[in-house]
């Protein structure tokens, strides 16, 4: 069962994300608001798995992809946009991203991404 971080400012967002990875038998290890939040708890917690929003307060998603990147190689991040987002998930991409989804959430989507990520 993997373990997953989720990190984005949108409460309704975190919701959606933990119904979805439950569904797929995955543990919810932590839930963060922002970059900052969820680079501190990557660090306590070493998930399988963190989820990460890319418009957020304190700490963008990219920024904080970048330092749990830096600070942890192997580190699975699934990076989540909005639309009209491309530049940044581009960015996101090139600093290491594993896979993006955009929302909203489409089960399947979640589910091929975990997929190509953890197998």
């Amino acid at each position: 069962m993997a373990r997953v971080l989720i990190v984005d400012d949108s409460r309704t967002s975190r919701k959606i994300l933990r119904k979805v990875f439950e569904e797929l038998d995955c543990e919810i290890c932590g839930e963060a608001k922002n970059g900052q939040e969820g680079y501190d708890l990557y660090k306590e917690l070493q998930p399988d798995l963190v989820t990460m929003d890319i418009t957020m307060p304190v700490l963008d998603g990219v920024s904080a992809l970048k330092m749990i990147k830096t600070d942890f190689p192997e580190a699975k991040v699934l990076m989540v946009s909005a639309a009209g987002q491309q530049k940044n998930v581009l960015e996101a991409i090139k600093s290491g991203a594993s896979e993006f989804i955009s929302k909203p959430f489409n089960v399947e989507a979640v589910k091929q991404a975990l997929n190509s990520i953890l197998i």
